[in-house]
């Protein structure tokens, strides 16, 4: 079970740390993933990173921006996000998958999301 938190009401110009914790198995056994969906569009690509953390991916949207990381001895993955934009708006969510991939296709478990809110 994956569970996020850390969402919540910024300013443009503002950071967020969002956080996704792992019960009932072992989060480094899995790559780790971040996706968003905003009201009326598909859900996206945000972030993955690998069972290590050594290799991370970013949606070229949030690059520069946004930093995932893991913490394989408290069970958690990270998303710090920068520079927060309006367009940033959307509920987050945390998934496990196999591999390191932006395809959200190939992520077998899901957080129930956070709620990300930039105002400008």
């Amino acid at each position: 079970q994956l569970v996020e938190s850390g969402g919540g009401l910024v300013q443009a110009g503002g950071s967020l740390r969002l956080s996704c914790a792992a019960s009932g198995s072992h989060f480094g056994s899995h790559a780790g993933g971040w996706f968003r969906q905003a009201p009326g569009k598909e859900r996206e690509f945000v972030a993955t990173l690998t069972r290590s953390g050594v290799t991370t991916y970013y949606a070229d949207s949030v690059k520069g921006r946004f930093t995932i990381s893991r913490d394989n001895a408290k069970n958690t993955v990270y998303l710090q996000m920068n520079s927060l934009k309006p367009e940033d708006t959307a509920i987050y969510y945390c998934a496990a998958s196999s591999a390191a991939v932006a395809d959200a296709k190939f992520y077998y478990s899901w957080g129930q999301g956070t709620q990300v809110t930039v105002s400008s």
